[in-house]
């Protein structure tokens, strides 16, 4: 396998088929030790956390494409932290996409003046560039069209899609009485154009509470699957 990208939670392989080989990490961004999934720097490192991450994206995976949601997903070995994906081109240099049902983390940072913490949102999705250097800003559906990035009309179906995966995810969080204050998704074309969730879906891209209580990346997989 050839090495193509080294990532801060996971390092990406090329294979001979023309697919491509996550093997995921024990990192989790955050800030001085603290886990934060909208940060753009490794925070620490939490034992368990690469296979947790990878337990927990495996089955919301396998959830989305219950529910006709394409994502780049083909397989993955748990015990070896590894998942097989098709190939995907990001937007630009990669965006992030959050969808929020609850005001915390930077969306209080940014609009606190008018927020409460913890107040409830309508699904609200909020894109940001994946640049380091000027601490992944957010930008609007007009710049990302008018910079070359993502079409109004492919913005469209990346909300609509982000929304839709967001729901099915706090829907089985439901289930467990697990309240999801928000989550970090990440999208690209594979080879026919068509925008495809891509990345995962762990415990490290989500904020959620039980009983009023914030619940650690690894808590999380263990409430919704186990460890």
């Amino acid at each position: 396998m050839k090495r193509v990208y080294t990532g801060k939670t996971k390092d990406v392989y090329e294979l001979d088929n023309g697919h491509y080989l996550l093997q995921f990490k024990d990192d989790v961004t955050g800030e001085n030790g603290v886990f934060d999934p909208g940060a753009n720097t490794v925070g620490l490192s939490i034992e368990g956390a690469g296979k947790a991450g990878l337990r927990l994206t495996t089955y919301f995976f396998e959830k989305c494409h219950e529910h006709g949601i394409p994502t780049h997903f083909v397989d993955s070995d748990i015990e070896a932290r590894t998942m097989t994906v098709v190939p995907a081109s990001v937007f630009g240099d990669g965006l992030e996409v959050i969808c929020r049902f609850r005001a915390t983390g930077s969306f209080m940072r940014r609009y606190g003046k008018y927020a409460q913490e913890g107040q409830t949102l309508d699904a609200f999705v909020e894109v940001t560039l994946k640049d380091d250097d000027r601490q992944d800003p957010p930008i609007s559906a007009d710049a990302l069209d008018m910079l070359g990035i993502l079409t109004k009309d492919e913005y469209a179906v990346l909300k609509q899609r982000t929304q839709e995966i967001a729901q099915v995810v706090k829907a089985e969080l439901d289930q467990k009485g697990i309240d999801l204050y928000d989550i970090k998704l990440e999208f690209g074309r594979d080879q026919d154009g068509q925008i495809i969730l891509i990345d995962e879906i762990s415990g490290g891209n989500m904020r959620a509470y039980y009983n009023g209580a914030y619940v650690e990346p690894l808590k999380l997989t263990d409430m919704i699957v186990g460890l």
